[in-house]
């Protein structure tokens, strides 16, 4: 037996057969198709019917208010004004905050005009007054009618001076009680306008809670209703109306006018307020303090409620959707008092039943 050797030009003619064949192989298997791949797809999941709000009836404490905005303000208080006109302001004698005693001089005007002219006057009156004595002296030489215009021309001038000394008196102001300036509008130095405010002298140890309301806002409120008054930095205080406003005509012009003048904007008075006493005084506020009062106009404790969201209507129908064991059935209700989150159900529900929201 033979043992054959390959060669070097046999083994790469081998080597080469090998790896051609390999690469046939290999492309062979390239040739054939790929396997599709199967497509997963997502579980597809229906719809869920969202479920409506369910409520259980109960019964709660049901107040009706009426709100308004209002302060504090003193139920003595007076806007002060001069009543003679185009004179300028000499002596201002106060100032915002101080205190004044009643009759003391507020302020004057400027009338050293009116001064000066009434001692001119004086000075003639006293030479007609002599001239008046020669008169009666010879009253019974002179013709009567002339006597007696002769005495109606001397009371003239007397009644003369009386009312410009009382036009002089009118350019002085004086507190009329005791209290504090809360508001000042004049300057020394200003022009005056017969009845423009000047200031208001207010007694600040009687502070009330009020506020001012149209005649529609007033409708069913009366003195002696409850009410709550909401300071802040002080929370709420319990309390009563007390006095309701005296609405003004608006026929002239908006209830204008300024203190009896014409033009301008009507001072605040106590009675333009409807006000409140309150069961506790408030510490720390003053006079212009803003607030709220709620007047409570119907009250009712243990009162049976559901949501307004629950209430149903059609046409003139009102009802609920009561849910139960049995599943859900309309309930015809009676309606009572409600608010922005209750409403009252006369008849109808008891409380602990269940009813379904829209």
């Amino acid at each position: 037996m033979f043992t054959k050797w390959l060669t070097g030009s046999s083994f790469k003619t081998a080597a080469a057969v090998l790896l051609g064949a390999s690469l046939l192989f290999t492309s062979g298997c390239s040739l054939l198709p790929d396997e599709d791949n199967e497509e997963t797809l997502p579980a597809i999941t229906p719809p869920q019917i969202s479920k409506k709000p369910e409520y259980e009836v109960t019964t709660a404490t049901l107040e009706t208010k009426k709100t308004a905005i209002g302060k504090m303000i003193s139920m003595q208080e007076e806007t002060l004004y001069f009543t003679l006109d185009g004179k300028r302001l000499k002596d201002l004698n106060i100032k915002v905050g101080q205190k004044v005693t009643a009759g003391q001089t507020i302020g004057s005007l400027d009338v050293d005009d009116m001064k000066k002219q009434l001692r001119s006057d004086k000075l003639q009156f006293s030479r007609d007054e002599l001239q008046m004595k020669d008169t009666l002296r010879k009253k019974d030489e002179m013709d009567p009618i002339e006597f007696e215009l002769a005495k109606i021309s001397f009371e003239e001038k007397r009644q003369k001076m009386v009312e410009a000394q009382l036009e002089i008196d009118k350019a002085i102001l004086r507190a009329p009680f005791t209290g504090t300036v809360v508001s000042l509008n004049v300057m020394k130095g200003d022009l005056i306008k017969a009845y423009d405010p000047v200031c208001i002298i207010a007694d600040t140890s009687q502070l009330t809670a009020a506020a001012k309301m149209t005649a529609d806002e007033l409708k069913g409120v009366s003195v002696g209703m409850p009410v709550v008054v909401e300071i802040s930095n002080v929370g709420q205080i319990k309390g009563k109306v007390t006095q309701l406003p005296i609405l003004k005509d608006n026929g002239g012009g908006n209830g204008g006018g300024n203190g009896g003048g014409e033009g301008g904007n009507q001072p605040e008075r106590p009675e333009d307020f409807l006000t409140v006493k309150l069961d506790k005084f408030p510490a720390g506020v003053t006079r212009g303090t803003p607030l709220s009062i709620s007047i409570i106009m119907n009250r009712k404790e243990n009162a049976i409620v559901i949501p307004p969201s629950a209430l149903r209507s059609i046409g003139s129908r009102t009802y609920v959707q009561v849910i139960d064991e049995e599943g859900k059935r309309e309930v015809d209700v009676e309606v009572g008092q409600q608010t922005a989150t209750l409403v009252e159900i006369l008849q109808g529900l008891t409380p602990g039943q269940k009813v379904v929201g829209r």
